[in-house]
């Protein structure tokens, strides 16, 4: 963060959607924000070489900093939630991993999401959380080699997801380093996320807050703009910022009305990262 305040930027796979997705961007940044983020924001692990430079294009072309960029995680709206401990799927994993840390390269991203994937009915949990060890050690070694880190993220709305608190996610980046050595893994704080799961956020923070590689926001209950909920999202940014935490803040909502209106709580003059 800056001494004056957050650096926001917009998640341009849950915000904008009104528009097509090469468009959305663009959108961004007239709406006064210097970054975006996204989704794996194509159908497949591996895209046609087009879809990837037509995507880099409208980063470019819009003047925004891709600020974070999630691995290829499923069928996002059927309910998958990542393919990390997914033992049918973890090739795919393991393809898209060049992929997504070859997108960052070119566009400076550094911030990679490995949504971690639910339990799998008939696989052994303890066999899916190696799986994920040794997948998640792969992505963090190629997100190395650009100065890069493989995020770790609890998730709620989710029953068969097993990161749910902090302490989830922290245990698993550090689970990785002891078994593998690969320290490029960091925790991502998405306030929304935790709070609907129960954690407590004063405590989360205070506990975890110098591991935090990414943060990301939105309002409890309903994962609407900030002042829709009862978060104290100011003073929870102010308790991160104290703990060390210098980076992007996504803003990771779905608007209650257009997606211009609800950017209505953040003045025009905050929302670029200077």
């Amino acid at each position: 963060m800056t001494d004056q305040h957050p650096r926001y930027e917009v998640n341009c796979s849950i915000l904008f959607t009104e528009l097509p997705l090469l468009e959305r961007p663009a959108a961004a940044r007239a709406a006064g924000f210097d970054g975006v983020e996204f989704w794996w924001p194509f159908a497949a692990a591996v895209p046609p070489d087009a879809e990837v430079e037509a995507f880099i294009r409208s980063i470019g072309d819009a003047g925004v900093q891709l600020a974070g960029l999630n691995f290829f995680a499923g069928d996002m709206p059927g309910g998958d939630r990542g393919l990390v401990s997914w033992p049918a799927r973890s090739d795919e994993f393991r393809d898209n991993v060049a992929v997504t840390v070859g997108i960052g390269e070119r566009l400076g991203c550094r911030a990679f999401n490995a949504l971690y994937g639910n339990r799998v009915e008939g696989a052994d949990p303890a066999a899916q959380d190696d799986l994920a060890i040794e997948n998640l050690a792969i992505a963090g070694r190629a997100a190395a080699r650009i100065g890069g880190t493989v995020l770790v993220e609890p998730v709620s709305g989710a029953p068969r997801y097993p990161l749910r608190t902090a302490a989830d996610a922290v245990g698993v980046v550090d689970r990785v380093a002891d078994r593998t050595g690969v320290r490029d893994l960091g925790f991502l704080c998405d306030l929304y996320h935790l709070a609907s799961n129960g954690d407590d956020l004063d405590q989360a923070i205070a506990t975890y807050g110098d591991r935090v590689a990414h943060v990301q926001i939105a309002d409890a209950p309903g994962r609407h703009e900030p002042g829709t909920g009862t978060l104290d999202l100011d003073r929870h940014l102010g308790q991160l910022a104290a703990a060390g935490y210098r980076g992007w803040v996504g803003l990771e909502y779905q608007p209650s009305g257009s997606s211009a209106d609800s950017f209505a709580w953040l003045p025009r003059e905050r929302r670029g990262a200077a």
